[in-house]
Parts: C-alpha cells; sequence; structure tokens
C-alpha cells in the first residue's frame, strides 16, 4: 500500500475508542432489560430484541451515528493493523446499510477529495459524504466490471467483504455459502489491488477455507484470522486480512 503509516487525528472514531474498556464501549452502567413476553411474538424473535437493546455496541453505534454495530468491527481491526490512511482507494463489498462504508470514508478522508469509497449491495444504500454507491448483486457477471469502472486509475489499495448469505439454518450449507462468497471476493481483490493492498473478508469456522489462505499466501506477505472484540462471541464468524499484495 503506497505511503507510510500516518498519524490519524482525533476523530469520533477516536473518541469512541477511548470510551472503552477492553475492547467493549463503555458509558453509563445500566441494567440489563427484559422484554415482557408478547404473544405473538417468537421467542427467538424475543430473544433477539433483548440481545439488541443489552448490547452495547448498539448503543455506541446510536452515540456515534453509525448505521449498524459492525462499524466498530472494522475499527477495532483498523485500529491494529492499519489498513485505511488518508488517500486510499477502497472498495466495499456488502455495504450495507453502511457501517463499514461510514468508517472506511472517514479514515480514507473520502469527504474531502484525498481518498475514494465505492461501495456495492444488492440492497439501496442510502447516501454517505465521500462514497459512491452501486445498487447491484456483487455476483452478477457484471458486476465487477462496474466496480472497476467507478474507481480511480491504479485499481485499490483496500478491498473489504462484509458479505453473508441469508441464513438457512443449516450451518455447512451456510458455511458453503459466505464461502463462496469469500472467494468471489477474493477473485476481485486479486484484479484490483495494487501493489501493497490489503483484503478484508469475513468468513465462518467450518474448515474449508483452506483453499482461500493458501492462495491468499501466495499473494500477501501476510495473512491471518481476526476476531475482533465487536464480533459477538457465540458467533462463528471471523475475518481473514490479507496484507502486503504482492502484485
Amino acid at each position: 500500500m503506497p505511503g507510510g503509516a500516518e498519524t490519524q487525528p482525533r476523530s469520533r472514531l477516536e473518541r469512541a475508542m477511548a470510551g472503552r474498556d477492553h475492547g467493549r464501549p463503555v458509558g453509563r452502567h445500566h441494567l440489563k432489560v427484559r422484554l415482557k413476553t408478547a404473544k405473538q411474538r417468537k421467542a427467538s424473535s424475543q430473544r433477539w430484541l433483548e440481545r439488541q437493546l443489552n448490547d452495547p455496541y448498539v448503543a455506541a453505534a446510536r452515540r456515534e451515528g453509525y448505521r449498524s454495530r459492525a462499524a466498530y468491527k472494522l475499527i477495532e481491526i483498523d485500529n491494529k493493523h492499519r489498513l485505511l490512511r488518508p488517500g486510499l482507494r477502497v472498495v466495499d463489498l456488502g455495504a450495507a446499510p453502511g457501517g463499514w462504508s461510514q468508517v472506511a470514508s472517514e479514515r480514507v478522508h473520502a469527504g474531502e477529495g484525498r481518498g475514494q469509497v465505492v461501495a456495492i449491495d444488492v440492497l439501496p444504500l442510502a447516501p454517505i459524504p465521500g462514497v459512491i454507491a452501486l445498487e447491484a448483486d456483487f455476483m452478477l457477471e457484471a458486476a465487477p466490471a462496474q466496480l472497476k469502472a467507478l474507481l480511480r486509475a491504479g485499481g485499490a489499495d483496500v478491498v473489504l467483504s462484509d458479505m453473508a448469505a441469508q441464513g438457512t439454518g443449516h450451518s455447512r450449507t451456510d458455511h458453503l455459502r459466505i464461502m463462496g462468497l469469500a472467494e468471489a471476493a477474493a477473485e476481485f481483490a486479486l484484479e484490483v489491488l495494487a501493489p501493497g493492498g490489503a483484503f478484508l473478508c469475513k468468513v465462518f469456522q467450518g474448515g474449508s477455507e483452506r483453499a482461500l489462505l493458501d492462495r491468499l499466501k501466495r499473494a500477501f506477505a501476510s495473512v491471518r484470522h481476526i476476531k475482533p472484540p465487536a464480533s459477538r462471541t457465540e458467533s462463528a464468524e471471523l475475518y481473514v486480512a490479507a496484507l502486503k499484495f504482492r502484485g
């Protein structure tokens, strides 16, 4: 990736991180919220609502103006591994509702015209300063070329993918589906990244990612698994960070 590490100005991202304890957002102490069970509400919906109400990352996202708690996964990963710097060109795959695009835009200064963020999702993405959004299915044959056409000359410096397939309830099937997305994202990254670039992608634990890891290790100087604190403990998700693309 071009350029050396720069000292980031103290922004709302840093202020958010400063208000943490061991990687968890902290604030005013609050009692755990429990909902009265509604007759028309399924038990799974009840658990999801209670989890959302008691999730410190959900509360932090509302305070800080991020569109999803997932923004903090990228914040935590980037604070440690420095993928995003002012002036870089970023592609965000599976961007909706836009939490990662918000973080990327702020950190590369896309809103000021220094960096660039190009995002794609099958769902519409409400406007984000500095972000060019493409409403399309990344898995369609024409989508990669559309993204490339939007990038500035020289390709991308960072490719991000938080894509996930809709769950079926069958863990093996879900794992294979998300690995298919990860492999497609990796193929795209290998085509568009400039030398020195980085690739960050969601995967699930399950064993069949060995072929993907082997391919990334041949193309990047460093490949590692990351589970940021914002990723729920019970979730099988991991992130693969591939750094210093050999080109």
